[in-house]
Order: structure tokens, then C-alpha cells, then sequence
């Protein structure tokens, strides 16, 4: 019998389970190290062939990298079994010699810590999946929001309470964005961030629409007035849970639908103390700076006052992108241009996140995710929203901040000196009906 080389023959396994077999003349031996491998080889190219928005979503989601999970370290376990077998089959052939034994501790401990390494992605990936998505749970079943401890958000605000539903595949998506403080002190949902995403998939258009927090004194959609300011209106509804039997956040859902003219159907709740690291993770955003702003009562989340920029295209980090969106005490800045440059924001980040480049810094983009984002998209139309999100035009979105001429400022002899906007009805119900044609509940009055 000829004599085979055993380090051939463990590098062989080490390539595919069963090939070293098969060198060896261990045929049937060959075949059931094979076979398993194989099948696990096709799943994966299958899912490849999806394409990458497919294999995208499929590995954020937790049900997704949980599977990769398993994979992982079940083909891990399947590839060492598969080399040590070998190596004990080439011993009692020809014997093992110094150097078979060395390549074969090399290309053992080379598997462990390519899978291991694997593994720790995809557990990380699913970490923070579980708790970006708070509709879906190890099992793929509904969960409330994380624990306080995880979560930047009070855990009874955003979970995953059913809103209305886009009745068909064309039919137009509506996301509400909104803002969560974390930073000391500060342990309470924001609501003075209202941005509504409109996504129509037949045409990929795009339109924003930003609510001014100071918006007061609007019918409710149960046919009551609040009179207090949009920004209350969740903390009042949490205070008042006989008044407001939907709850907090889904009162505040269902009244921004319903005064914009069309449902929201999903949201997406963003710290902002992470969002910074998202910024610095993407390696920054560009934006065009319309004009110079020097805003000295700017209070930095990490301490000292006063935010300046120059006008004109400027790259942004973290901790000054963040500046760029919540300062509006500068001269001539308000809430308005402080709304419309969080607009222009997240359009240049949405350019940066599906850019090409950014596919190797995607376990390190989910896990600040993870930290940063909680949202009740479902998982099962991620495919679908990365797809939209990589075929919109960031030149052809349209965005609207809802204060003049909108809305208009009361006279102080009525507010009691507290600055106050009022929605026109009339010119809301235009603007919608322009946007959202027939989908506009305005269209039939």
C-alpha cells in the first residue's frame, strides 16, 4: 500500500470535511463527513443567491444570526471531528511524524478561532438585534421594550404595540422618528424631535415631514382638543391613562397620522447620546452648512457652551453632528431650522450607511444600533426597507417642516406669554392631499 502523506490529508479535511478521507482511500468515511458539510455549504449558497439585501436582512435580524450562530459552531465542531479522525486514520496507515502533528495543532486551533470569532459576531449581531427590534424575541414572538437597564427608553413607552398596518406590498409606508435623551440627568423620552417618514414603494419617492414640538391647541383624534404643546402630549396621556386608554406612545402615534392625514404605521426611537457613536462610526457625515451658525447658549452633553460652524460643505462627527441637529438658539436659527437640518442629517446618513463600504463595518454598525435604536419595523419586510433605502434618490426628497405657513404664532395676549403654534387646517389638509393624494384621509372632506 502506498504510503499517503497525513499532513496532506488533515490540510485536505481542514479545506472540506471528508476530502482528507477520500485521499486516504476511506471512502464511505469520505461521504458521511461529506454530506453534512455539503448541505450546509448549499443552505448558505442559497441564501447568498438571495442577493445582499437578502443577506442583509437576514443577518440582522435575531432569528437570522442566531441561525449563523448555530451554524457556525455546529460547522466548527463538524470541521475538528472531521481533522482529528483523519489524523487518527493516517496514524494507524503510516504514522503521524512530527510535522503531521504540528500542521495538524496549527489548522485545529486556525478552525477554533476563525469560528469562534464567527460566533462572537453573530451572538453580538443578534444581541443587538433583540433589542433594536423590540417585536421579535429569541423565538420570533412579541416583546415589550428592554429593561431599563438596557434600554434608553422607559420600557412601557416603546414596545411593540401593534399600529395600523400598510395593506399591501405597494402600499405607502409611514415611519415616525423620534428622539430619546439618555445623557445624565436626562432619563426621559424627548418628543421635541417628530420627524414622519412617508415611503411610497411603487415610485421610491421619499417625503419628511417635521412636526414643531410647540404645535398646541389641535383636535384629537377622538374629537377632543388638547391644548397643551405636541411634546407633552405623551406625558400627559402616561398621567392620564383613564383619558387615554391607547397608552402613551401609541396616543402620540395614532395623533401625528391623524393630523398629518395618513396612519403611521411604524417607528423608530433614536438616542441621542448614540447617535453620536453612529456618526463616528460611519466616519463621519457631509452636509451643506446653508449658512454660519453661533449659537453661545449651545450646552455640550459632555460639558461647556457655545456651538459655531461655518457655512458651507462641512464633514461632521459624532459629538458635532449632534450639536448640528439640536441647536437652534443661534441668530436667526429656531426650532424650524434646527427640524430642517435634522432632515438634511439623516438623508446624508442614510447616502453613508449603504454605501458599498460599509459592509465590513456593519457587526460594529448594528451593535451600536443595539444600543442606539429601538423600532417596531418587522423583521420579516427588512429585505423590502433596505431595498427601498438603497433605491431612494437623497436629491428627490421632499421635506417640509410644519410651522409657517402652516401653522402660525397666536397672539401672546392669548397664550399667556408661552410661544404657542396653531395648525391652519386648511393649508395641512392641502399639503397633504399634495402629498399623499387619495391616501390622505383630507381627500374626502
Amino acid at each position: 500500500m502506498n504510503r499517503k502523506s497525513a499532513s496532506i490529508a488533515v490540510a485536505l479535511s481542514f479545506v472540506f470535511p471528508g476530502l482528507g478521507h477520500a485521499y486516504l482511500g476511506r471512502r464511505r468515511p469520505a461521504l458521511a463527513f461529506a454530506l453534512p458539510a455539503l448541505v450546509g455549504g448549499i443552505a448558505i449558497g442559497l441564501q447568498l443567491l438571495g442577493g445582499l439585501d437578502a443577506t442583509l436582512a437576514y443577518v440582522i435580524t435575531p432569528s437570522g444570526s442566531m441561525n449563523v450562530l448555530v451554524l457556525l459552531l455546529l460547522t466548527g465542531a463538524w470541521r475538528l471531528i472531521a481533522m482529528v479522525d483523519v489524523a487518527l486514520v493516517a496514524r494507524r496507515q503510516s504514522g503521524l511524524r512530527v510535522p503531521a502533528m504540528a500542521l495538524t495543532a496549527v489548522l485545529l486551533a486556525a478552525v477554533i478561532v476563525s469560528h469562534g470569532m464567527g460566533a462572537w459576531l453573530a451572538y453580538n449581531m443578534y444581541d443587538a438585534g433583540t433589542r433594536i427590534f423590540v417585536g421579535e424575541g429569541p423565538d420570533g414572538t412579541p416583546v415589550p421594550g428592554a429593561s431599563a437597564d438596557a434600554s434608553p427608553a422607559p420600557s412601557d413607552d416603546f414596545v411593540a404595540t401593534p399600529f395600523a398596518t400598510p395593506e399591501t406590498a405597494q402600499s405607502r409606508i409611514n415611519i415616525l422618528l423620534t428622539g430619546i435623551d439618555s445623557a445624565a440627568g436626562r432619563n426621559h423620552a424627548l418628543t421635541d424631535t417628530l420627524l414622519v417618514v412617508s415611503i411610497n414603494p411603487v415610485d421610491d419617492s421619499v417625503v419628511m415631514l417635521s412636526m414643531p414640538r410647540d404645535i398646541s391647541n389641535f383636535p384629537l383624534y377622538d374629537g377632543r382638543t388638547f391644548t397643551g404643546k405636541i411634546n407633552s402630549l405623551m406625558t400627559w396621556a402616561r398621567n392620564h391613562p383613564k383619558d387615554f386608554p391607547d397608552g402613551p406612545f401609541p396616543t402620540l402615534i395614532h395623533e401625528l397620522g391623524y393630523l398629518i392625514g395618513v396612519p403611521i404605521h411604524y417607528y423608530a426611537a433614536i438616542d441621542l447620546a448614540g447617535f453620536t457613536r453612529m456618526i463616528d462610526e460611519v466616519g463621519g457625515v457631509t452636509v451643506t452648512n446653508e449658512r454660519a451658525i453661533n449659537d453661545p447658549k449651545y450646552g455640550w452633553l459632555d460639558g461647556g457652551s457655545g456651538f459655531y460652524l461655518k457655512a458651507g460643505k462641512v464633514t461632521l462627527d459624532g459629538r458635532t453632528a449632534l450639536a448640528y441637529v439640536r441647536s437652534r438658539q443661534g441668530a436667526g436659527d429656531s426650532d424650524f431650522t434646527r427640524a430642517a437640518r435634522q432632515q438634511q442629517l439623516l438623508v446624508a446618513l442614510r447616502a453613508k450607511l449603504v454605501s458599498p463600504d460599509m459592509i465590513t463595518k456593519l457587526p460594529a454598525i448594528i451593535q451600536v444600533a443595539g444600543d442606539t435604536v429601538r423600532t417596531n419595523l418587522p423583521t420579516d419586510r427588512l429585505e423590502e426597507f433596505i431595498g427601498l433605502a438603497r433605491g431612494v434618490d437623497g436629491d428627490t426628497i421632499k421635506r417640509y417642516v410644519l410651522g409657517p405657513p402652516y401653522a402660525v404664532h397666536p397672539p401672546n395676549s392669548t397664550t399667556g406669554g408661552i410661544y404657542t403654534l396653531n395648525l391652519l387646517p386648511d393649508r395641512m389638509a392641502k399639503l397633504s392631499i399634495e402629498l399623499f393624494g387619495s391616501d390622505s384621509r383630507y381627500a374626502g372632506s
